[in-house]
């Protein structure tokens, strides 16, 4: 995924509207995930159910996002987003998988880490009621499954490492004079038999700078490194705070 042109995405960043805010504006969040992992993983051909076989389960979840609006055309608004997800689990191979033999131990202990930074780039082409962005994100994802014989020494791991241009797209409906409103927002990226996506809606409630979100949020992660490869689903309800200047 890393071979995906800076060429086509020169080009959709230029294709979107000028759009611009009418003033200044800065906000922060942060955000606790529930989430849940579902999907399999592969080494050298041996594939693992990492829900039923590795019987992983969130032990942490991290979330915070910052973004930067501002009244100068042409030139793009900022947002920066961070997500940590540290899942681990014991469970049993049905079969071999990455050098671990079931013959000599089939218990394993799993830890899987996901780390990804976005730095988005955005325009706003609707800001009133009905707002709705435009963009383009670089996404560096680090990602590392860890599958660990009990009482043994055999090991696998599986590991992702990219930076990914992604879509962006960000849509709100506001109710008048409430201060609650309905959104959503996702990145995405399809290429060459790998794809990426992670959608999220909400409801917001706006109390003078105050902003709380409550909603649903949605990653799959379809990637392939030669031999090993990550198919997983993460999703669960999520709650967020933040501020708006």
């Amino acid at each position: 995924m890393r071979k995906l042109m800076v060429a086509a995405c020169g080009s959709m960043l230029l294709a979107a509207p000028l759009a611009h805010a009418d003033v200044v504006g800065l906000g922060a969040h942060v955000s606790y995930w529930d989430s849940e992992l579902s999907g399999k993983a592969t080494d050298n051909g041996d594939v693992v159910d990492v829900e039923n076989d590795l019987n992983l389960d969130s032990d942490s979840n991290a979330n915070a996002s910052l973004y930067f609006e501002h009244p100068v055309p042409v030139l793009p608004n900022v947002r920066l987003n961070y997500t940590l997800i540290e899942q681990s689990g014991r469970g049993e191979l049905g079969a071999n998988f990455g050098g671990i033999d079931v013959n000599t131990g089939a218990d394993v202990r799993s830890d899987l880490d996901l780390e990804q930074l976005d730095l988005t780039l955005y325009y706003e082409v609707l800001d009133n009621w009905v707002n709705l962005d435009l963009g383009l994100t670089a996404r560096d994802l680090d990602g590392e499954l860890i599958v660990q014989q009990v009482g043994g020494t055999q090991a696998s791991k599986t590991e992702v490492d990219a930076i990914l241009p992604m879509g962006y797209v960000a849509a709100r409906f506001d109710l008048p004079l409430t201060g609650v409103s309905v959104g959503a927002e996702g990145n995405f990226i399809s290429y060459s038999g790998d794809s990426l996506h992670d959608f999220n809606a909400y409801g917001q409630l706006d109390i003078a700078v105050l902003q709380l979100r409550a909603g649903y949020r949605q990653m799959s992660i379809d990637y392939e490194d030669d031999d090993e490869s990550l198919d997983l689903d993460i999703d669960g309800p999520f709650i967020s705070a933040g501020v708006v200047f």
